[in-house]
This record gives C-alpha cells, sequence and structure tokens, in this order.
C-alpha cells in the first residue's frame, strides 16, 4: 500500500529541460501562435485552418484521456485499499477463536497432572511426542511455570489446588514445627489443622459436583465438604505402577455422564525422584522424562478410545525445577562460632531453606547480624552464598512472612549451594529444589489442552498461584478467596461461545 501511494500521490520527478535551438524556438511559437488564435472569431465563409483542427482535436483527445486515466487510477487505488481493508477486518474477525462444543461429556472436565520435579526445559531432552502433541494443539507458558517460595513439593502442590501462597496455606515447608503446640508437620500429617484453605476438591465438592484424587498433597486430609470418598480419593502409595494410576483415571470415563468426576488430579514422582539422586542432567533424567511421556501417551489414548480426548481439558504442571549440587559448594552453620554459635537445636530446616528459630532470650535481629557479619567476613567457607534475614526483611516477591509457622529467621541460599551444621567427609553431587523462585532452574512446565485453550499458543509465565481461579472458571463454579487474580483466566482461555 505504500508503494502504491507513493506512485500515485507522489508528483513524478521532473525530466532535466534541453536546450532548445532557434529553429525550435521558432516552431515553439508557431504553435503558441496557432492555440491561441483558436478563439478567434471567423465568418460564415472563413473557416479555420485543417492543421490548426486537427491539433485542437489531438491536444483535447489527449488531456481528456490523461485526466480520464489519472481519475480511473486514483479511484482504483482507493477502492482496493478500502476493499483490503475491509476483508482484513472480516479475515481477523472470522479468526477470533472460542471455545470448542463438547461432542461427548455433557459438562466440562479438568484432568490437573502433576509431574513432580519436572523442570523446564527437560521436554527438550528428548522427543517427547505425547507433550508434543498437547504443547503443539493447546496452549503453553512459554519459558516456564513459576512456582512459590520455597520451591519445596507440598508447599507448590498445595498452592496450585488452593490458589494461596504457603503463608496462607498453612504449609510452609515439607517438614516444620507449629511453635505454639509444638507439634511436627510431615509429609504424613494428615490432620486438618495444618491444611488451610479450600482445595479445589472441595471447591467442586461445595457445588455439588464430583471430584476425585489420585495422590495429591493434602488430597487424602477429610476437610469441609470433603470426605475422601472411596474410589475417588487415593491414599499415597509411591509403590502404585504409573500405568495403574492413568488406567484408573481413564475408569472415570466409562461411567455414566453424570457420575463423572469434573475435576480430577493425577500424580507422577519422576523426574523429582531422579533428579534428587543424579541432578537435573544426567541419562536418568532423559530416561524419566521419557517415561512420564509414555504415560501420557497411554492417557491420550484412552481418552481417544472413548472419544472424549478433545472434551477434556487437560492441565499438565511441575511442582518445581531442579538444580545440580555437589560437596564443593557447601556452606557450614559451625564455620560462624567466631561470631555466633547456630546449635542445631534452633535449626528447623536446612536447605536450599535454612529456618532458624532461637529460644527465648535471644533476639532473632542480633542473631542475624551475627551471622551476615561472618558470612560477609571472608573467613567462612563460600559464606557470600548465603545471606540471612528477619522474616519480615524478605523480599516482599517471596510472599513467605505472613504465618505464625514460619521461623523468624530465613537463610537464602544461592543457586546450586547446599548448607549443613558441620564439616564432614561425605562427599557426593546429586541435585536439589527449594531455592529462591526468580532462579531459572525451578521453574516448571505449564501446558493445557482442551476445548477451552487455543491451540498453539504460547503465554508468559505465571506463577502457579493462578491455577486456582483458572479451573473455577472453567468449571463455571464461584472459588474461594485466594491470591491469584481474578482476571487471569481471560488472558488464557478462550472466549465462550
Amino acid at each position: 500500500m505504500r508503494s502504491g501511494s507513493v506512485s500515485i500521490l507522489t508528483p513524478k520527478e521532473k525530466n532535466p529541460m534541453p536546450i532548445s535551438t532557434k529553429e525550435e524556438d521558432e516552431r515553439a511559437n508557431s504553435s503558441s501562435a496557432a492555440l491561441l488564435s483558436f478563439n478567434r472569431d471567423y465568418s460564415s465563409s472563413d473557416s479555420p485552418p485543417k492543421s490548426v483542427t486537427a491539433t485542437v482535436l489531438f491536444v483535447s483527445l489527449v488531456i481528456s484521456t490523461s485526466v480520464a486515466l489519472c481519475a480511473a487510477i486514483v479511484f482504483g487505488f482507493l477502492f482496493f485499499s478500502a476493499s483490503n481493508s475491509s476483508a482484513s477486518s472480516v479475515k481477523l474477525d472470522s479468526t477470533v477463536e472460542a471455545s470448542r462444543r463438547l461432542a461427548k461429556l455433557k459438562s466440562p472436565v479438568v484432568l490437573l497432572i502433576s509431574s513432580d520435579g519436572f523442570r523446564f526445559g527437560y521436554q527438550f531432552k528428548i522427543d517427547t511426542p505425547n507433550i508434543n502433541r498437547l504443547i503443539k494443539n493447546g496452549t503453553e507458558a512459554e519459558v516456564g511455570l513459576i512456582p512459590v517460595f520455597p520451591t519445596l513439593t507440598f508447599p507448590n502442590h498445595y498452592s496450585i489446588v488452593t490458589g494461596l501462597y504457603p503463608a496462607y496455606h498453612g504449609i510452609i515447608n515439607n517438614y516444620f514445627t507449629d511453635p505454639e503446640s509444638g507439634d511436627r508437620f510431615t509429609m504424613h500429617s494428615h490432620e486438618p489443622k495444618w491444611w488451610l484453605g479450600e482445595p479445589l476438591w472441595e471447591t467442586v465438592t461445595n457445588h455439588g459436583l464430583k471430584a476425585s484424587t489420585y495422590f495429591w498433597p493434602g488430597s487424602e486430609v477429610k476437610k469441609g465438604s470433603w470426605d475422601c470418598p472411596k474410589d475417588y480419593c487415593m491414599f499415597y502409595n509411591g509403590s502404585v505402577p504409573f500405568e495403574e494410576r492413568v488406567d484408573t483415571v481413564l475408569k472415570y470415563f466409562d461411567l455414566p455422564s453424570d457420575e463423572i468426576p469434573s475435576f480430577m488430579t493425577l500424580y507422577f514422582e519422576d523426574p523429582d525422584h531422579q533428579g534428587h539422586k543424579v541432578g537435573p542432567d544426567d541419562p536418568q533424567i532423559t530416561e524419566a522424562v521419557a517415561g512420564i511421556d509414555k504415560m501420557m501417551g497411554r492417557l491420550i489414548r484412552g481418552l481417544e478410545e472413548r472419544g472424549v480426548f478433545e472434551d477434556v481439558n487437560i492441565i499438565m504442571v511441575g511442582d518445581h525445577g531442579m538444580v545440580g549440587t555437589c560437596d564443593k559448594k557447601l556452606i557450614f552453620l559451625d564455620d560462624l562460632a567466631k561470631w555466633i554459635a547456630i546449635p542445631k537445636e534452633w535449626v528447623q530446616s536446612y536447605s536450599p531453606l535454612l529456618a532458624i528459630r532461637p529460644p527465648p532470650g535471644y533476639l532473632s535481629k542480633d542473631v542475624v547480624a551475627k551471622m551476615n557479619e561472618g558470612l560477609k567476613s571472608g573467613s567462612v567457607n563460600n559464606g557470600e552464598y548465603l545471606r540471612v534475614f528477619l522474616k519480615e526483611e524478605l523480599p516482599g516477591r517471596l510472599h513467605y512472612s505472613a504465618s505464625d509457622r514460619i521461623p523468624p529467621i530465613i537463610g537464602l541460599v544461592d543457586e546450586g549451594f547446599t548448607v549443613e551444621q558441620k564439616r564432614s567427609r561425605r562427599q557426593e553431587c546429586g541435585g536439589a529444589h527449594g531455592y529462591d523462585n526468580t532462579f531459572f532452574s525451578m521453574r516448571s512446565i505449564f501446558i493445557a489442552h482442551g476445548p477451552q485453550f487455543a491451540r498453539g499458543r504460547k503465554v508468559p509465565s505465571f506463577e502457579n498461584v493462578q491455577i486456582y481461579n483458572l479451573v473455577t472458571t472453567i468449571l463455571n463454579i464461584q472459588g474461594a478467596p485466594n491470591n491469584g487474580t481474578t482476571s487471569f483466566p481471560q488472558s488464557i482461555l478462550l472466549p465462550s461461545r
């Protein structure tokens, strides 16, 4: 369009004026006189010379033809531009994708799948045709899903299903001690007192819908309207083969339509299991990723055989990433003895999240000041890779202070480093997570496929607390208050028809 505008609307470049000879000047003057004499009055007996008449007619024809041609070109240009603009508008309007109608299911279903420790980028380690199929025909967080801090399994899995940061849902670590009761939380603690907030399975049942959970932290807890119903709530057993887990979920789709759970979870321990042993770059990780892809293929085929693959909203996530650790990246608390002794009884967790609760009689701010003095002295091995904070002085983006369960002193360890109490002869390399969630190595995956998700779409990275509102929007139910944003689902989901 721009080149056309220039050729029509921009004056043509003037050619150089030739230097005329005397003979040419006389011809020109003669022609000018003839043209000027066209307006003379002639008597009835007189007639203009034939040469004059021919010249006048020829010039008039040239002028009128030129004017008509220019008008036609301009009109054609304007018409073409308007047509293109109109066609573009029609094309854009016609390509706005809306959510696809269900072919077999009567109502929306969300299947939430977790592959523990699936670091973003693992999908490129080996050909993953089934995961890639979901990506190609679905929506993916282009550079990964951002976990909450601390980037540990239980805090993140429960943030995904509640939309709350750990300080608000109560699971602030995989292991911790309640400062009031002195009770110890472990990954086998199923008492409702630990698990705050409202997880998705509870939200779903509150609305009279069915939910099922095949392993998910917190799903065994009987809380609110959720009583962990038999055949719909599996108690964790890591020895159950992955194939059996997939097949059990598939059997739900053999039920009558009104009995199919609207919300389901499915959990795999891999590749986190291997990552802790060998780190993120070992061939065992590649093998584990291939195994997860195989399970996704088994699931897809089963859904296709039942004619519901395109009806189910599959959301595949990980809870955190993984980074390599080794014996050369160690920090020992005993090395701080010159400045302050940190007994092991004060320490609730070492690494990657250092959490310290001093006993009465010690001011936390004094402990922090002395620890940081030692760490910055240059005399503590790798001391520069550990920063210690009062929890209320942690960066606000971590959202890790608004709970009494969080110890008053928190240490942030740099990527790949480990904190231990004292030196030992143990030397080993492996993998860890739990670090600051801004580290790219802690990112995981978000892959979504189904009638409510656009095909082949890439979206910016986001924190996993947004997933709760995403699921409730798909199911068209009202969720509980949470830390996600209410507008987020509109940025990910297709508009309804």
